[in-house]
C-alpha cells in the first residue's frame, strides 16, 4: 500500500514513490552543476605533473599537489557516485532510500569538493607567491564557501521552519 503525503509540512500531495522520483531529479540535476565543476578541475589538476615546472617545485608544493588530485579524484567518486547507486538498485523498489544514499553521496562529495578547491587555490598561490597573505586569503575563500554552500542554506531553512 502506497501512503499518500498531504501538506503535512512538505507542501504536496504525493506518494513516497512520486516524492522519491521528484528528489530523485532534483538531486541529478544538481549534481550534474557539481560534477562538472569537479570534472575539470580534476582534469586540470592531472595535467599538471607532467609540465616541466612540476620538477622544480619544493617538495611540500609537490605534496600540496599530491593530496590535491587525491582528493579530487574522490571528490569525483562522490559526486558520480549517486549515478552509479542509482543505476546499481534501479527496478528494486527501494527508491526512497536510493535517493536518501545518493543525497548523502552528494553533501560527501561537495565537501570533498571543497577540499579540493582549497588546496588548489593554496597550492596556486604558494607557486605564483610566497607572501605571507596566502594562508589569510586561502581562509577567507574557504570561509566563502562555508557561506554559500552551507550556511546559507542552513539559514534559509532553519528560518523557513519557524513559519
Amino acid at each position: 500500500m502506497t501512503e499518500v503525503y498531504g501538506n503535512q509540512g512538505r507542501g504536496r500531495d504525493e506518494t513516497e514513490d512520486e516524492r522519491a522520483d521528484r528528489r530523485w531529479g532534483e538531486l541529478i540535476q544538481e549534481v550534474r552543476v557539481a560534477q562538472t565543476g569537479v570534472q575539470i578541475l580534476f582534469g586540470f589538476l592531472l595535467t599538471v605533473v607532467f609540465t616541466p615546472r612540476y620538477a622544480d617545485l619544493p617538495r611540500t608544493e609537490k605534496d600540496i599537489y599530491i593530496a590535491t588530485v587525491v582528493l579530487g579524484a574522490a571528490a569525483t567518486g562522490a559526486l558520480i557516485g549517486p549515478v552509479s547507486f542509482h543505476r546499481i538498485v534501479a527496478g528494486r523498489r527501494i527508491k526512497p532510500d536510493a535517493v536518501r544514499w545518493a543525497a548523502r553521496l552528494t553533501v560527501v562529495g561537495l565537501i570533498l569538493l571543497l577540499a579540493t578547491m582549497t588546496a588548489a587555490l593554496l597550492l596556486i598561490l604558494r607557486v605564483a607567491t610566497h607572501d605571507a597573505y596566502v594562508p589569510w586569503l586561502v581562509a577567507c575563500v574557504v570561509l566563502w564557501y562555508l557561506l554559500c554552500w552551507f550556511a546559507l542554506p542552513a539559514w534559509i531553512r532553519v528560518a523557513a521552519t519557524r513559519k
